[in-house]
């Protein structure tokens, strides 16, 4: 008797303790999540109040200026947002669509077929990775000179397949899940290596395309670098320059309402973009990063 209540003591002690370390998981986590949302609550609430509001300093309250704010911007005539929202929205979805793509293909070839410089290659692609992209800026633009391509977004949208980060991702994510056997089962029913890939491989990847397409859409969206040095026509600026744009304004016409408000408009696709796909980011970096 004695022994089996030490047994139940020592159970209600480990499940006190248990029970307590919940407690502080969820504290920090729930603290973390304020800090985090923290900076989007001020961001929205800066928002409805108006430059003069703003100045004043920070109120947990919103203001009446929303609609006030939203006109001013979409009024102002040397800060076309409405074209700068698509050129965006246009740029990051081609981009993001044509990273993945072409990474998970080129992943793919690595990965199913065995030729003499497959490990030249794999290694290549990796040593392409340690480059920083703003050194290769100089002769990027002298190269974009030559082939009468600055001022278009060509140049923003073709290079993004050339994506070595997201190539490891992928390639890591097939070690993992795609069986090569099911390949050549298909192969040997007569399937073409396209129709294999795009029907049968694909599908298979969906959470790692998903989570990578985020993170491509959500670079390329806030890329202002290398579309500042290329873009000059107003009309094919993106929002990030005209943001930049509008910071930089005279301070006799800075409005902080603006710019909060651009800042928010600038926010939204990225949010919907992650909240659509957000369901394939934990099973797939979690089955990415551990070779089964």
């Amino acid at each position: 008797m004695k022994a089996r209540d030490d047994i139940n003591i020592q159970e209600n002690h480990a499940r006190r303790n248990l029970t307590i370390r919940r407690v502080i998981c969820y504290i920090v986590l729930t603290v973390l999540a304020i800090l985090c949302l923290f900076f989007f609550y001020i961001l929205i609430i800066n928002s409805t109040r108006s430059n003069s509001e703003i100045s004043k300093g920070f109120s947990w309250l919103p203001g009446s200026s929303f609609f006030i704010n939203l006109q001013n911007l979409l009024g102002d005539k040397n800060l076309p947002v409405l074209s700068g929202i698509w050129n965006s929205l246009f740029i990051a979805s081609c981009a993001a669509a044509l990273t993945v793509y072409v990474s998970a293909l080129t992943a793919y070839g690595i990965y199913m077929y065995d030729f003499k410089l497959k490990k030249v290659a794999y290694t290549f692609i990796m040593m392409i990775m340690m480059i920083p992209s703003q050194v290769m800026t100089l002769g990027f633009l002298n190269l974009l000179n030559k082939m009468n391509l600055m001022d278009s977004m060509i140049p923003l949208i073709i290079p993004s397949m050339a994506a070595p980060v997201v190539f490891y991702f992928m390639m890591s994510y097939m070690q993992s899940n795609l069986s090569k056997s099911i390949v050549e089962a298909a192969r040997i029913d007569g399937c073409g290596e396209f129709k294999t890939f795009n029907t049968i491989v694909l599908p298979i990847m969906k959470p790692a395309l998903a989570v990578q397409a985020i993170f491509a859409f959500v670079a390329s969206w806030n890329n202002y670098f290398v579309p500042s040095l290329v873009l000059k026509t107003d009309s094919k600026k993106t929002l990030p320059i005209l943001i930049a744009q509008l910071r930089s304004a005279d301070f006799l016409k800075f409005d902080m309402g603006k710019v909060y408000m651009m800042i928010v408009i600038a926010i939204v696709p990225v949010a919907i973009v992650y909240l659509c796909l957000s369901k394939f980011i934990i099973k797939g970096v979690t089955a990415g990063s551990v070779k089964g």
